[in-house]
């Protein structure tokens, strides 16, 4: 067998075994799905297979049932692959030369390429930028939680169709130049950066977490 196609049967195995699920589906139980949302992790450094368009397509479907007060759309998303991940990188580089100058620093020219290389660690960005919009009753950090529950709702969707992700941001997603290339006002936000694509590992078991300082319950 390849390394294609074991790539390949990598992502057919990770498939969630049913595309729409209901509450009464009895071909995929609440503790299975429960199960499943708890063994996703990110994953780093991804490669091919991709998935495709209608693949990118329908996970965009569910990043957009996100909660929306006032079905604002705060969200926007842009899919870099290919040679645009080269253009993408020469953003970033401008965008660290730009940082750097301001905070009076001087770059080496490894951190320059490095910075330059940082798009080709997987096939597929998907960028979700925050349009903010003014609304009396959708104050902005509603407008923010919204496009986070967008982006989980995105890579649990792309990881239901076999892929892996990682949700990446970092201290440069918001500088001028970064802005500018996705064409993102001044008062918006690059949200993230969810780099998608084939892992050539498997996704390490989650230890389990306790909850218990985290809720608290009342009645």
């Amino acid at each position: 067998m390849t390394t294609t196609d074991e790539n390949n049967q990598a992502s057919q195995d990770n498939k969630l075994p049913v595309k729409n699920v209901v509450a009464n589906d009895v071909s995929a139980s609440s503790e299975e799905l429960i199960g499943w949302i708890n063994s996703r992790r990110s994953m780093g450094n991804l490669d091919t297979p991709a998935p495709t368009r209608d693949q990118i397509e329908s996970a965009i479907e569910c990043a957009a049932t996100a909660p929306d007060h006032k079905k604002l759309r705060p969200w926007r998303f842009i899919v870099t692959q290919g040679e645009a991940r080269h253009e993408l990188g020469n953003a970033l580089v401008a965008a660290v030369k730009e940082k750097a100058l301001k905070d009076g620093e001087e770059l080496s020219e490894k951190t320059i390429k490095k910075t330059h290389t940082m798009p080709l660690r997987a096939p597929v960005i998907i960028t979700v930028v925050t349009q903010m919009q003014e609304h009396k009753k959708v104050p902005p950090f509603e407008q923010m939680l919204s496009a986070g529950a967008a982006v989980q709702n995105l890579i649990l969707a792309l990881k239901a169709q076999g892929f892996s992700t990682v949700w990446r941001t970092g201290l440069l997603c918001n500088e001028p130049a970064v802005k500018a290339y996705f064409d993102v006002g001044p008062d918006d936000y690059v949200t993230a950066f969810v780099y998608t694509g084939t892992s050539p590992k498997d996704e390490s078991k989650r230890k389990p977490i306790d909850i218990e300082p985290l809720v608290r319950f009342e009645s």
